[in-house]
């Protein structure tokens, strides 16, 4: 399925998650803290803007902040909460879409980056970041881990969460670096409800060979947005990449 597909108005109706999961104050405090931070003065420019989880209360913060989004319903829902002149959203795909103007800032949340479903339009996410960032601009991705250790010979999915009223699990397919997330939710009848999308994973390590495409240099790496040690067995990380100053 094309994400335009995946990314229906009964997903966007149902992604909100107020005060709870990636909604979390917890969560999203210190996202939104850390991307101030790295913004500075300058504005801001999200890929995969959704319905405005970050970029809602970063724009709150004082961060001008723009978009890009593929998702006509996603954006129907983030104007229920802020209007065209408060988070302007460019449609279209964020490896090729252009936003008017320069960012000190362009990020990419919540492993979007894995939407993409080929190494040749991530590179060209990295790239296309480059083009909207002025010299030493940073872009910063989250994106989690793949839990391939997890896999025993013969063996093709992880159950990645597990708690009353939900199961999370991926399929991974390891030749074409593939993997699909399964989210069932269900009651106490027998009917659950199932959510799934397709996603190419990515190694920090080659992430990090992107950049150096695209002209990045890798500034941080850690395991989390309050800048917790990243380490082997870190699950996802918060990856800052810089372009030179002098470009």
């Amino acid at each position: 399925m094309r994400q335009e597909e995946i990314w229906d108005a009964e997903a966007a109706q149902g992604y909100d998650s107020p005060g709870s999961g990636m909604f979390a104050p917890e969560v999203l405090g210190p996202t939104v803290d850390r991307l101030a931070e790295l913004a500075g003065a300058g504005p801001a420019l999200e890929f995969a803007i959704g319905t405005g989880r970050v970029a809602v209360p970063l724009r709150q913060r004082g961060v001008p902040v723009t978009g890009i989004e593929l998702s006509r319903p996603m954006i129907d829902q983030l104007r229920t909460k802020v209007d065209e002149a408060t988070v302007p959203v460019v449609v279209g795909d964020m490896a090729t879409a252009t936003a008017p103007g320069e960012y000190s800032l362009v990020y990419l949340v919540y492993n979007t980056i894995s939407n993409l479903l080929s190494q040749a339009e991530q590179v060209a996410c990295f790239r296309n970041a480059a083009r909207h960032l002025i010299p030493g601009g940073r872009f910063v991705i989250e994106l989690w881990v793949p839990e391939l250790r997890k896999l025993p010979p013969g063996q093709q999915a992880v159950v990645f969460q597990s708690k009353p009223g939900y199961v999370g699990l991926d399929t991974y397919d390891v030749l074409r670096q593939q993997v699909v997330s399964h989210h069932f939710r269900f009651g106490d009848g027998r009917q659950a409800r199932v959510f799934r999308s397709p996603h190419r994973y990515i190694w920090p390590a080659e992430l990090d060979l992107m950049a150096q495409l695209a002209g990045f240099e890798l500034e941080s790496r850690h395991a989390d947005w309050t800048g917790a040690e990243f380490t082997a067995d870190s699950r996802s990380h918060v990856s800052v990449y810089r372009l030179p100053s002098g470009r």
